[in-house]
């Protein structure tokens, strides 16, 4: 991927908004988002809401990814850039965090390595950890797939009109308990029909993407020329 520019006043863990404060909360819990959101679009702030009603968590903690192990070719956007579009999509919203941690690290972004870096920080929040239904299919081939369940509960989003899904993948590595409490943890959504990779296409061929992401993210993705070229 591309390494970023690293701005050394940017690249910090914003600070907890108050409503999101476990003292303000009877809900103890962390919901672990991640991706490259390059760019951040309406899907991911719809998702990120849901977990937030329907999960016992007193917030959702974004965590934008360096590099990703299953996209070795990295994102488009810089590290600065995927940040600042993170921060003007979230402003003054309640009950959502960024974490820059593997930005920070400026490497692979592996999952089991951001949980216990969270778990170390955080011992007495449980972790839910939200996933879309293709990334739990891709399960198998992340590292450490039985201490990613020893750390962490998945919260899968089940999207209307697709299929429901599939639990089996996680037979290997966890017991029935612990997999009925990912079950338990899914969240509930309508079918989503805008991806990143689809914004990408549509700005690189002078398209709208007009309330398919929020409208500063639009303005700076405008500013700063980003996806001209796919």
């Amino acid at each position: 991927m591309s390494s970023g520019i690293q701005d050394d006043n940017a690249l910090h863990s914003e600070p907890p908004h108050p409503e999101a404060s476990p003292s303000n909360s009877v809900h103890s819990g962390i919901g672990v988002f991640g991706g490259s959101f390059d760019p951040i679009h309406v899907g991911h702030l719809w998702m990120a809401e849901a977990a937030l009603d329907q999960l016992p968590i007193n917030h959702v903690r974004w965590i934008p990814a360096a590099t990703s192990p299953l996209k070795p070719n990295g994102p488009l956007g810089d590290n600065s850039q995927r940040l600042q579009m993170l921060r003007l999509a979230l402003a003054g919203q309640s009950g959502h965090e960024i974490d820059t941690w593997e930005l920070d690290q400026n490497g692979v972004s592996y999952t089991v390595d951001t949980l216990e870096h969270l778990h170390a920080k955080h011992p007495d929040s449980p972790l839910f950890l939200i996933i879309g239904a293709d990334s739990l299919d891709s399960f198998d081939r992340w590292k450490s797939p039985t201490k990613i369940l020893d750390l962490c509960t998945l919260a899968v989003i089940a999207r209307g009109g697709h299929a429901p899904p599939d639990y089996s993948i996680l037979n290997d590595f966890a017991s029935e308990v612990m997999i009925e409490q990912c079950r338990a943890a899914e969240i509930k959504m309508p079918q989503i029909e805008v991806s990143s990779s689809d914004l990408r296409k549509r700005i690189a061929s002078k398209r709208s993407i007009r309330f398919q992401t929020p409208h500063p993210v639009e303005v700076f993705i405008r500013s700063e020329s980003l996806y001209q070229q796919n």
